[in-house]
């Protein structure tokens, strides 16, 4: 009996103890509830904002854009940073603070690398240079903009309603400056303008490899040059070692664009289409508003953090971009002299460097001192590649982001253009990063520009690392305004643009050997060429085309050099044979061959590079491309044929993607589907701390069909995980400008606890635009900023 009681006390005990703790638990989450929703933005009634000179009213439609209307510019332009900051102030400080190169000051040790990465690319030291340059409007707009932003961080703080993020990581966001915005604004320079990591690869691949070996690495070998190649030889500067890529941009950073002319469309009026090609991310890199003043009437999207809006339309004009990707980086193989580490070899005397002290304040830690040394061509950049002592030779950096250029004039200037003739104007301003700019206005005129700093070289073509020490390297200039490519209402009735070629060999000045493969181009055009009568929503149809070009111009022959080896992927072959071409999510053949293409340059040239140097290597799949159209006409190259031929390496990189997708789905084919392996998210940058954390902010995932080279874009990681593609999609229909269709995955909001925190995630993967409209009313919450 007295067992049995103890016993029984014990349950008693045990389960009054789990029902405490369950009351806590649930208490627990009731304040953290309470407190997230604290934080959640206002967007109904009204609120004072003390910087405003007028009442301004912010209208956040169905699908959480706000439209916001003011009195005058100057409190537009407050108004626009004070909203921005109530949905996205996190991700307003976490970008500045990235580019600036302070992320450890709150995450601590694990970004003090980073942090040195960014120090050395020098941005905010370039943002800082620019100011100057700017104009007295820009300036003003600036600081109107910083004065809102201020205005919501004097407010977030006194109420005790600064989003979660913050209390998370233990921080209050300082105050906003105008300098801020501009280093934003160079980080998207850094993110769409970087050529070094591929200079660097080739010199190293020149001192590791037989001549005929690194020639193959190139896309094409500068054969005219070969001062340059010895110098690469002579002086070798170290590459590999612990070199950590993630601050390099995703490779497809690019985009699709293009416009129609009207005789070409249903209404007889252009139609314009944008989806620039970025990381994907809770929350989007975009943020979509509508900025309405008696001076202006804009709509589109702009980055959380900077002023204005970067692409969209206005009443009479609408605008889109994509990358260029000029070789707008240089390396210059500097000669440090041995006594003095800050000094270099320049024409035969030791020239003195500028040193910047960058001390970096670590959470939790101690201050690591760190040193920006910046000769006449650049900042050194070897010591985020390596640590070494003493080095004989080092990498130092030009690059057309570091010197001032003027972004944001630029893009002032497009809200306010009513033709052609104002926006191409306002382009000269827009100097970093060079990107295709297409445009279409009311009066029926399209047109198209690639415009931005494209630099002039004394000798070479920005291929491999030059001599530092000569002064018969550098850059003399830029491309010319007048000269840069250019076209205006062509005869075929339509610009098309998709980071592909757009110079024949004729053009007289270099961009770049390395243009995106041309499948997305092709598609594109191939669309548009056959149509005169089309609406927007073809061009909604087409951002979400899949078909797959790529697979058209290698599978066939892929697959007779497998069968030349082996019948043993015979069943398998024939899923792919009788497959549509299309990278729908539903079928295998897409995630057969997506896999098997991916596995061809890990198989030919993995082994032969350190893990760090392979991880960084560029442009994988455009060697390897290259490579099999050698072999299939009988040319098969050093790589290829000391590996043991073109079938045998195939074969072997068809078993390998088999056997880790067998692992991953098992072995029947049949029941294999690209969508089960090639799953759309929106990773918060705060989830990989925790899955708990990461299952509060990551959307769920969805299975999605296209791939890295469709019109729709979805590029996947090793993962599956589908983190970068079209972060905005966009159809403006010249026939009818106030309004026009856009998505922005995964939403507007960066707060959690909003509507518009996810709700474009199914809108984004099955093509589902909105309507935003520019005149007329606006339905939705309305929130009334006055005046103090």
């Amino acid at each position: 009996m007295p067992k049995k009681r103890e016993k029984g006390s014990k349950l008693k005990w045990i389960f009054g103890l789990a029902g405490g703790l369950l009351g806590i638990a649930v208490a627990a989450l009731i304040f953290v509830n309470v407190f997230i929703n604290k934080s959640k933005p206002e967007i109904e009634g009204e609120t004072t904002v003390s910087v405003l000179e007028n009442r301004v009213s912010v209208i956040r439609d169905e699908i959480g854009v706000p439209h916001i209307k003011a009195e005058t510019d100057a409190d537009l332009y407050r108004a626009q940073g004070y909203v921005q900051a109530q949905d996205r102030m996190f991700q307003m400080d976490l970008s500045r603070r990235q580019a600036s190169g302070r992320l450890a000051e709150v995450v601590g040790e694990a970004a003090v690398d980073t942090d040195k990465f960014f120090r050395t690319f020098s941005l905010k030291n370039a943002a800082e240079k620019s100011w100057d340059g700017y104009d007295k409007e820009a300036k003003q707009v600036l600081q109107w903009y910083s004065e809102g932003v201020n205005a919501y961080i004097k407010e977030a703080k006194s109420e005790n309603k600064l989003s979660f993020e913050f209390s998370l990581l233990g921080y209050e966001p300082e105050e906003w400056s105008p300098i801020d915005s501009l280093t934003i604004g160079k980080y998207m320079a850094y993110d769409l303008g970087g050529n070094w990591s591929t200079l660097a690869i080739r010199h190293w691949a020149l001192n590791e490899f037989s001549e005929n070996k690194a020639r193959e690495l190139f896309i094409e070998y500068p054969e005219n040059a070969p001062s340059i190649i010895r110098a690469n030889l002579k002086h070798k500067v170290k590459v590999a070692g612990d070199f950590n890529s993630s601050p390099i941009p995703p490779e497809f950073n690019g985009s699709n664009n293009w416009v129609v002319s009207g005789d070409k469309t249903e209404s007889g009026k252009p139609l314009l289409a944008d989806d620039p090609h970025l990381g994907l991310s809770t929350p989007s890199i975009w943020y979509q508003m509508h900025l309405e003043s008696p001076e202006q009437n804009v709509s589109g999207v702009i980055f959380a953090g900077i002023p204005g809006i970067i692409l969209g339309h206005n009443e009479e004009i609408a605008w889109g971009v994509t990358n260029v990707g000029p070789d707008v980086q240089d390396l210059y193989i500097e000669t440090p002299n041995p006594k003095d580490a800050h000094q270099f070899l320049y024409e035969g005397k030791w020239e003195q460097a500028e040193v910047r002290e960058e001390p970096i304040k670590v959470k939790d830690g101690k201050t690591e001192e760190f040193e920006v040394v910046v000769t006449r061509h650049g900042p050194i950049i070897s010591n985020v590649l390596y640590k070494e002592e003493d080095p004989e030779a080092l990498f130092s950096m030009q690059w057309t982001a570091l010197e001032p250029t003027l972004e944001l004039q630029a893009v002032l200037g497009f809200n306010k253009a009513a033709n052609w003739e104002e926006f191409e104007t306002a382009l000269e301003d827009f100097q970093t990063p060079a990107q295709n700019f297409v445009f279409a206005s009311t009066d029926g005129t399209i047109a198209y520009k690639a415009n931005g700093r494209i630099p002039i070289r004394k000798s070479g073509d920005g291929q491999l690392p030059v001599p530092g020490s000569s002064d018969e390297y550098g850059w003399i200039g830029y491309v010319p305004f007048d000269k840069l490519p250019r076209a205006v209402n062509p005869a075929s009735g339509f610009i098309a643009t998709a980071n592909n070629e757009v110079v024949d060999e004729s053009y007289q000045y270099h961009i770049t050997d390395f243009w995106a493969q041309p499948y997305r181009y092709e598609r594109i055009a191939e669309v548009l060429e056959v149509s005169d009568d089309l609406t927007k929503e073809d061009m909604m149809a087409l951002q979400m085309d899949q078909k797959n070009l790529y697979a058209a111009e290698f599978l066939g022959s892929m697959m007779a050099a497998v069968r030349g080896e082996t019948k043993e992927y015979d069943e398998l072959l024939n899923i792919l044979e009788h497959w549509d071409g299309v990278d729908s999510q539903e079928q295998a053949a897409p995630l057969i061959f997506h896999n098997w293409i991916k596995q061809l340059p890990v198989t030919l040239l993995a082994d032969e590079f350190p893990e760090d140097v392979f991880e960084m290597l560029p442009g994988k799949n455009h060697i390897t491309d290259q490579m099999m159209r050698d072999a299939f006409v009988g040319r098969g190259g050093v790589w290829v044929s000391e590996y043991g031929g073109v079938g045998k390496w195939l074969t072997d990189a068809l078993a390998e993607s088999i056997a880790q997708t067998e692992k991953k789905f098992g072995s029947d084919y049949e029941d294999w589907k690209w969508g089960d392996d090639h799953q759309l998210t929106f990773p918060h940058p705060l989830a990989a701390a925790s899955p708990i954390i990461a299952q509060f902010l990551n959307p769920d995932s969805v299975p999605i069909g296209g791939s890295n080279i469709t019109v729709q874009a979805a590029a996947s990681n090793k993962e599956g995980e589908v983190n970068h593609g079209a972060s905005w999609r966009f159809v403006a229909d010249l026939s009818d400008l106030s309004r026009a269709y856009h998505i922005v995955g995964p939403g507007q909001s960066g707060h959690m606890k909003s509507a518009y925190f996810h709700n474009q995630v199914d809108d984004w993967a099955e093509g589902r635009y909105h309507e935003t409209i520019l005149g007329g009313e606006v339905k939705g919450s309305t929130l009334i900023l006055s005046p103090e």
